[in-house]
């Protein structure tokens, strides 16, 4: 158990450059608490001690601000930076080395019994603020940014980003953590939604000069049809 934790720490502080030391990583750390804590719960929830689990779970959320169902299956070194407000649904599953940022839901959309909640591969990463909602599987590696909603199925590797999410344009992300990227998005990524404004944007503006160019052409036309009738008889005659 004490490998475990220590394992769980050393992996926090690969990952935060803020963490000094792994006295601070345990008694300063949210989401360190609120995983040894659905530890606990999920302990009593697999006995079928439901009560005792739910109890356990209401008290981590109280302590940490992260609400994590405990029945939820989390796999090792899970990291929640920042963490208040996030949310782990019932039949969640999360991979080894995934790094959830605050405001993060991993939720159902329906609410009939059995898997509603989504699969998360090992070494996702969550943007802060990103949703999750159906029993699909984010693939190994996979990146989800920032506030995106992803509503289906994420294969292994990509970036998605948006609402709906959508995959973003750019290199694949590696699952090492000399490419960790922070908040879910790496480095020349862009929002494919933004994309396709730029790109309507960009037909609006040639479309506008396209207009501004007839008009002018229809008022120099326009010039031309105004001059008196005597004078273009008697430039008639002169041709």
């Amino acid at each position: 158990m004490f490998g475990r934790l220590r394992d769980h720490i050393d992996s926090i502080i690969a990952r935060d450059p803020a963490a000094r030391s792994r006295a601070e990583v345990l008694l300063c750390y949210p989401g360190l608490h609120a995983v040894l804590m659905h530890r606990l719960a999920h302990g009593a929830w697999r006995r079928s001690w439901h009560l005792v689990g739910r109890c356990l779970s209401h008290v981590g959320r109280v302590l940490t601000g992260i609400e994590i169902h405990p029945g939820a299956v989390i796999g090792e070194r899970l990291f929640v930076d920042h963490g208040m407000g996030v949310v782990i649904g019932e039949t969640a599953v999360i991979g080894d080395d995934v790094y959830l940022y605050q405001g993060v839901t991993l939720g159902g959309t329906s609410s009939e019994k059995g898997k509603r909640h989504p699969t998360l591969g090992d070494g996702v990463i969550v943007g802060s603020g990103a949703a999750i909602l159906g029993p699909f599987t984010v693939g190994a590696g996979a990146r989800v940014g920032a506030n995106s909603v992803v509503l289906r199925a994420v294969p292994a590797g990509v970036t998605v980003v948006g609402s709906p999410a959508q995959v973003a344009k750019g290199r694949e992300p590696q699952t090492d953590k000399a490419d960790f990227a922070a908040y879910g998005i790496p480095g020349g990524v862009s929002d494919p939604v933004s994309r396709a404004i730029d790109g309507l944007l960009d037909e609006v503006h040639r479309l506008s000069a396209r207009v501004a160019a007839l008009e002018a052409e229809g008022q120099d036309n326009r010039e031309d049809d105004d001059t008196p009738p005597a004078s273009r008889a008697r430039a008639g005659v002169e041709n």
